[in-house]
C-alpha cells in the first residue's frame, strides 16, 4: 500500500480480507478479548488498535490517525496562565 493511503474501517477490513484474516482472527492471535477487537470501530481499546496495525503492518498513528496523537495533560499549560502571572518572575510569584 502507497504512504498516502488513506485508512477507514472498511480498507481496514478489506485488507485483512485480502490475508485471510478475521477480527476474531486478531484477537485469538494476539491474545485479546474479542469483544474488544470488534468494538474497535466504536470504541478505542488501545491493545486492539496496535494488533490490528501491527498485523496490516503500518503504525497504529497512521491506522487510527483520528485516535492519535493521544494528548496528555501537562503539569503547566502555558497557554493557561495569565499573561501578567508569566510575565512576572517565579520568585515574585510565589509571593503574591
Amino acid at each position: 500500500m502507497t504512504k498516502s493511503q488513506e485508512w477507514d474501517r472498511h480498507s481496514i477490513l478489506a485488507f485483512m480480507r485480502r490475508e485471510k484474516m478475521t477480527l476474531e482472527g486478531i484477537s485469538k492471535r494476539y491474545g485479546l478479548p474479542l469483544s474488544g477487537v470488534k468494538n474497535i470501530w466504536t470504541r478505542p481499546n488501545e491493545k486492539a488498535e496496535r494488533a490490528i496495525a501491527d498485523f496490516i503492518g503500518v503504525r497504529v498513528e497512521i491506522l487510527f490517525a483520528d485516535r492519535y496523537p493521544k494528548t496528555r495533560n501537562r503539569i503547566l499549560d502555558p497557554h493557561l496562565i495569565s499573561k501578567s502571572t508569566a510575565d512576572k518572575p517565579a520568585a515574585q510569584r510565589k509571593a503574591a
